[in-house]
């Protein structure tokens, strides 16, 4: 209302009028007033500038109407970003949420994968040192066979030799059982022995 006092009167509604108290009248009735102005020179007059023409923008209050038409879509603009923002973080969160459930699943599936190797890796050690003890007693038993086959090469000759005396050993013996007497024949050559047998 004030504002439309000055900038439009038309506009302008007097204000009620109030009553002034008894300290009030006093106060204006013994109030310092200016008797003579001190001698100063009067100002020279000011320039003729042309006239004024009120434009139809409103003045003051059309520039606060300006002002508050302006901060209105300032704050409609602000309300759309905030939903655009909002509807932005909830989709975020969303998406988020999705790829949180889908990386924990694949760590879940990651995790059970590395036990199963685990538990294969573990079977193969076992199965490595049951393969180990099982290729150390073939290797054993092979040295075993080998020394054995080395003796019987190494003693082949000296067994034949022991072999053939024993044979012509039963022969003899088993004339000497059938009645022969061999008291004066000589055990030098074989083809004599048997022949006389």
């Amino acid at each position: 209302n004030r504002l439309n006092k000055f900038y439009k009167p038309e506009q302008y509604k007097e204000p009620p009028a109030e009553e002034l108290s008894e300290e009030e009248k006093v106060e204006q009735a013994y109030s310092f007033v200016q008797v003579r102005a001190h001698g100063f020179a009067a100002p020279p007059p000011a320039p003729e500038v042309g006239s004024f023409k009120k434009s139809d923008s409103g003045g003051v209050v059309g520039l606060m109407d300006m002002m508050i038409n302006d901060l209105k879509k300032e704050v409609q603009e602000a309300e759309f970003a905030e939903k655009d923002s909002q509807e932005d973080y909830e989709k975020l969160m969303k998406d988020s949420s999705e790829k949180r459930a889908s990386d924990s699943k694949a760590v879940s599936e990651n995790e059970s994968a590395l036990a199963e190797a685990e538990s294969d890796l573990s079977q193969n050690h076992d199965d490595r040192k049951a393969n180990a003890k099982n290729n150390g007693e073939t290797h054993s038993y092979n040295q075993d066979l080998h020394k054995s086959c080395d003796f019987l090469m190494d003693n082949y000759d000296t067994r034949k030799k022991a072999r053939t005396d024993e044979l012509e050993a039963l022969d003899k013996a088993k004339a000497v059982l059938s009645g022969a007497d061999f008291s004066l024949v000589q055990t030098g050559v074989k083809a004599s022995a048997k022949f006389m047998a």
